[in-house]
């Protein structure tokens, strides 16, 4: 049980992090649409974190509530980097589609990790993921055109 709550509190400190990078994406954001759906990703992702910390918590354990230091550091490295592009858009969902995809394969991982029950209730949260992953793969396609 105690490494279903160091991997579920990993999890969380992740999904955290991702959180937090997509509302300041969508805070950056130039276009309506696209601000609205990294909104959307982010409360599909604080959904997540909400699951897991439950996870934790159903195991006898403390849940992680906050991010990592080193989120603030990359949110503010990739807005230097989106202020000095010419596509600012562009450099947001790139980054967020590299966390994403990160948070996806530790996720997949953990599945294949953890025991069955701890594995099923992550397995109910890729869905969420996925989608996640399929908006990123879309506007990723079309920050490049």
């Amino acid at each position: 049980m105690n490494d279903t709550r160091t991997t579920c509190n990993q999890l969380i400190r992740r999904g955290i992090d991702l959180c937090r990078l997509y509302r300041r994406a969508a805070h950056a954001a130039g276009e309506p649409g696209l601000r609205a759906v990294l909104d959307e990703d982010a409360q599909a992702l604080a959904a997540v974190v909400v699951e897991l910390q439950h996870e934790v918590e159903r195991s006898g354990g403390t849940p992680r509530t906050n991010g990592s230091w080193r989120a603030g550091v990359r949110g503010r490295l990739v807005e230097t980097m989106a202020h000095a592009a010419a596509r600012r858009d562009s450099v947001w969902i790139r980054a967020l589609a590299q966390d994403e995809a990160a948070l996806l394969r530790a996720f997949e991982r953990a599945i294949t990790e953890l025991p069955e029950e701890s594995a099923g209730n992550l397995r109910r949260q890729l869905p969420r993921l996925r989608g996640i992953h399929l908006d990123m793969h879309n506007l990723g396609g079309a920050a490049h055109s």
